[in-house]
């Protein structure tokens, strides 16, 4: 496995776990000044947005279990059971694509609650 491809599979491991210690400026730290964000809900928003809207002001999950976790040249699939605080649980998939050492975009895709 090259060494820029085990990178990329920690940066995505630390993104969700900086989203878990509610750690913004580590997370900021992994995003292009341009990094946009889309899902279902969400149209390329800009960073600010981002941390804005899908950032909670309080905690609302327990745990993120990566489920699975590909990454293709600058692209990374990972598919996650994310566990909340109140007891559910749902799965998600995400597309993120890098720009050198740093996150460009995310890609939500919805999944089901479990």
């Amino acid at each position: 496995m090259s060494d820029m491809r085990i990178s990329r599979e920690q940066t995505v491991r630390d993104l969700y776990a900086a989203y878990l210690d509610d750690r913004r400026d580590v997370a900021g730290a992994m995003l292009t000044e341009d990094f946009t964000f889309s899902s279902p809900r969400d149209d390329h928003i800009a960073r600010a947005v981002y941390f804005e809207r899908c950032w909670p002001k309080e905690p609302v999950f327990r745990g993120f279990h990566i489920e699975f976790l590909a990454i293709d040249g600058d692209e990374a699939v990972v598919r996650y059971r994310a566990e909340k605080l109140d007891g559910t649980s749902f799965r998600n998939i995400e597309s993120l694509r890098f720009r050198d050492d740093k996150i460009a975009s995310v890609e939500v895709y919805f999944g089901r609650n479990l």
